[in-house]
């Protein structure tokens, strides 16, 4: 193997080629290939300076073993956004489009300390009720109704067509979303993902979990929202509103690209395609080399101090890249070892990932019964010709095409759904669905 060089050669395109600039993790050449950016980042010690949007700085953790003492240590470093001196000293600019994603929330992963502890309880007693049996046949029903879409014809973007809408359609069944609060919540987290007037689908989604909220206090159900109102913590409305807003979408977006990612593992590397039966490997391949969050967990130093040989100030907006530990040497050392799930997709600490198991099980189920349906699907598209969001946040294809033989829809499901029917029409003046009935249109197939 070739020797490194002393300074490795930034990046196309990336600021650090001048003295003092700082590397961005946004735009179609981070998002072409991020490893390049995360190679060169490695240079600067195990942490390094970067922008994460136009005029926001960041320092990022890459390796390993300090990412773990950033994560475990609690005392040093808060999650509270209110912390951040950037923010509080108006550097940043309130159309950024980081703020979405860092702006303090009321709920478990904006909170530290006994209000983390209380708050995260709630989450992880209310999502272990959810019955595995259960959720596999939602995902299954909901799985059979997005393929019957497109199966006649024979090609599909398996990310626009199945791996966004896909974990939605679930949250949205496992949360007791009627159809027309479920259509809003559809449209306000597509929306927020997107970009596309973010502010507009912000309002929708939370007027919509606020609804839904108020739903649940009248008619519980056997459903994360129900158990959440009735768990012993108490929670008020403004709590509840931002922990079932935080499910919602927190959650969406790492499973949205775990499914996609996955599925462009199996139909583009040759070992799956000639080996067949690896989801359960492909997925923890994925979440080892193309996670779903690439760059999270934002924390803030809690007084100005040195680590990882760097200096901080308090308020620093700090984030860990997963991406880049979990292909760093000290990982793949472990990795050839034998410690397959030591990566860090499903963060670590006190604010790791309270739904792993769930979030396992989705992507599994939705990535079988797809491949189960449509046994012979391929790429219908040079692998090099797709491209990725970009964002430092996260990772994901923009499209998936693929193509198939054409096979006749599936006009029922396995077994009945247990979500409420569509509502009667509303009365004139009502609010209407921001969307055209995506969720209805599933809700009225369930009937047929």
């Amino acid at each position: 193997m070739d020797a490194q060089p002393t300074a490795p050669v930034p990046p196309p395109g990336c600021p650090a080629h001048q003295p003092g600039g700082r590397v961005p993790l946004y735009g179609p050449e981070y998002a072409a290939d991020p490893q390049a950016y995360y190679t060169y980042l490695r240079h600067y010690g195990p942490t390094a300076p970067v922008e994460i949007a136009p005029g926001v700085e960041a320092t990022l953790v890459t390796e390993y073993a300090t990412a773990l003492q950033l994560l475990q240590d609690s005392g040093s470093f808060r999650k509270d956004a209110r912390r951040w001196r950037d923010f509080n000293e108006g550097r940043i600019a309130p159309d950024s489009p980081v703020l979405p994603v860092l702006a303090y929330r009321p709920n478990c992963m904006s909170s530290d300390g006994a209000e983390h502890l209380r708050l995260r309880q709630s989450i992880t007693d209310s999502m272990a009720r959810i019955d595995p049996m259960r959720l596999s046949q939602s995902v299954e029903r909901i799985s059979d109704f997005l393929i019957s879409q497109f199966s006649e014809r024979g090609s599909a973007d398996l990310v626009g067509s199945y791996a966004k809408q896909l974990p939605l359609f679930v949250f949205n069944e496992l949360f007791g979303c009627t159809a027309d609060i479920g259509d809003r919540v559809f449209f306000g987290i597509s929306g927020m993902f997107e970009g596309i007037n973010a502010e507009k689908a912000s309002e929708v989604l939370f007027q919509a979990v606020g609804e839904l909220i108020a739903l649940k206090r009248r008619k519980p159900g056997e459903d994360v929202t129900s158990w959440l109102l009735k768990h012993h913590t108490g929670l008020s409305d403004e709590e509840m509103l931002h922990q079932v807003s935080l499910l919602l979408g927190a959650g969406a977006e790492p499973l949205v690209n775990l499914i996609g990612n996955t599925l462009h593992r199996l139909l583009t590397d040759d070992r799956y395609a000639h080996e067949g039966g690896l989801i359960e490997e492909a997925m923890d391949d994925t979440l080892w080399e193309n996670p779903p969050m690439t760059n999270f967990a934002a924390h803030y130093p809690v007084s100005d101090m040195e680590f990882a040989g760097q200096k901080l100030t308090a308020g620093d907006l700090m984030l860990v890249s997963i991406a880049a530990a979990n292909t760093g040497p000290t990982l793949s050392a472990a990795r050839k070892a034998g410690s397959n799930r030591a990566h860090l997709a499903w963060s670590a600490g006190p604010h790791a990932c309270p739904s792993k198991e769930p979030a396992r099980q989705i992507v599994v189920s939705a990535v079988e019964n797809l491949l189960n349906r449509l046994p012979d699907v391929e790429i219908s598209v040079p692998e090099q010709s797709l491209t990725w969001r970009p964002g430092a946040f996260s990772r994901g294809l923009v499209t998936l095409p693929t193509r198939f033989t054409p096979i006749k829809p599936v006009s029922r499901p396995a077994r009945q759904s247990t979500v409420q029917a569509p509502p009667r029409p509303t009365a004139p003046g009502a609010r209407q669905p921001e969307q055209a009935g995506v969720w209805s249109k599933f809700l009225n197939w369930l009937t047929k």
